[in-house]
């Protein structure tokens, strides 16, 4: 169920959103609002699990991790037994930024980043020598064209 907001409270999120780093009071000048008010809503926003957690962006090129593939799994096992043993596979992962169950021919959709091709193939071979898998599919980035984690509000 969504949460219950009004106009302040998505303003304070689509400043968070931006850069989290502010101060409770330029965030509050950013509003048009006072400091303990702000300091109420987030509160209240974590609690609620609106706001999950702040963190810091990476800059993944910057730390050499220059390919980003999308991985494109099908499987032909479908018990609980195995998607627990992939599940766990999956969050022991680093170079698996992000997972998704999906509806179709594909199961599941991975975002892997790495160094290089090489690196891959040794997520790859470390993957299908943990779980096993009917058939993977890996298409290589050449070109980010749009990453955000800002969330339409």
């Amino acid at each position: 169920m969504a949460a219950q907001l009004d106009e302040l409270d998505r303003k304070i999120l689509g400043v968070l959103q931006e850069d989290a780093s502010q101060s409770l009071d330029e965030i509050a000048r950013a509003v048009g609002s006072s400091k303990t008010p702000v300091w109420n809503r987030i509160k209240r926003m974590r609690e609620t699990g609106v706001i999950l957690r702040q963190t810091a962006l990476l800059d993944a090129e910057a730390l050499g991790l220059e390919a980003c593939f999308f991985v494109l799994i099908r499987t032909s096992e479908h018990e609980a037994d195995w998607q627990r043993r992939f599940l766990e596979v999956l969050r022991a992962r680093p170079e698996v930024l992000e997972a998704h169950r999906l509806a179709g021919d594909i199961d599941y959709i991975l975002k892997v980043r790495v160094k290089n091709a090489r690196a891959y193939d040794t997520f790859y071979q470390a993957l299908i020598s943990e779980v096993r898998i009917y058939n993977v599919t890996a298409l290589l980035s050449m070109e980010e064209i749009k990453s955000t984690t800002v969330l339409p509000l």
